[in-house]
């Protein structure tokens, strides 16, 4: 079904129509209920913690396990803000407290090279949104930063990180 038959099939209905086909909608799809409840309770500082404690998590585990290092964590968080209709700067610091933690870690632990590769890409989407959202004055220092710490720690990459300064 393409937009226009959805827009033409919910003008034909009634409003109670509409109502028992949101509800039921509501009930059946947890993502629907995700949203709504968002929408009308939207607890973003909880959602935030959250967010930092899973990528925390990721990098820094409880004693006794090994650190997983996995970018689709935070990709994952990221992608839920954003279906979610979260404000850009609030994205924009998860994204950079993912970049931020994983200099953590690799100031601490040995990486491999998919670990920077995969960083390289994390930060390649932090400062295409960020240009994409017209924020580069805001947030210059911060990226700034990170492209300083990769040369400081002498990531393999670390000339792509320049590459990418604004």
């Amino acid at each position: 079904m393409s937009k226009r038959d959805l827009k033409k099939y919910v003008a034909e209905l009634t409003k109670k129509q509409l109502e028992e086909q949101v509800l039921d909608l509501y009930a059946r799809f947890k993502e629907v209920k995700v949203y709504y409840d968002f929408v009308f309770n939207p607890k973003e500082e909880k959602l935030i913690e959250e967010c930092k404690f899973k990528i925390n998590r990721e990098y820094f585990p409880a004693k006794g396990r090994r650190a997983k290092t996995r970018r689709s964590v935070a990709q994952k968080c990221i992608k839920h803000f954003k279906q979610l209709g979260v404000d850009y700067p609030i994205i924009i610091e998860i994204m950079l407290f993912n970049l931020n933690t994983a200099q953590r870690y690799s100031a601490r632990r040995k990486v491999y090279d998919t670990f920077y590769r995969s960083m390289i890409k994390s930060f390649e989407e932090l400062v295409d949104y960020v240009i994409e959202h017209n924020m580069q004055s805001v947030y210059k220092e911060k990226i700034n930063n990170i492209i300083e710490i990769a040369w400081e720690q002498d990531w393999i990459n670390k000339s792509a990180f320049e590459d990418l300064r604004f």
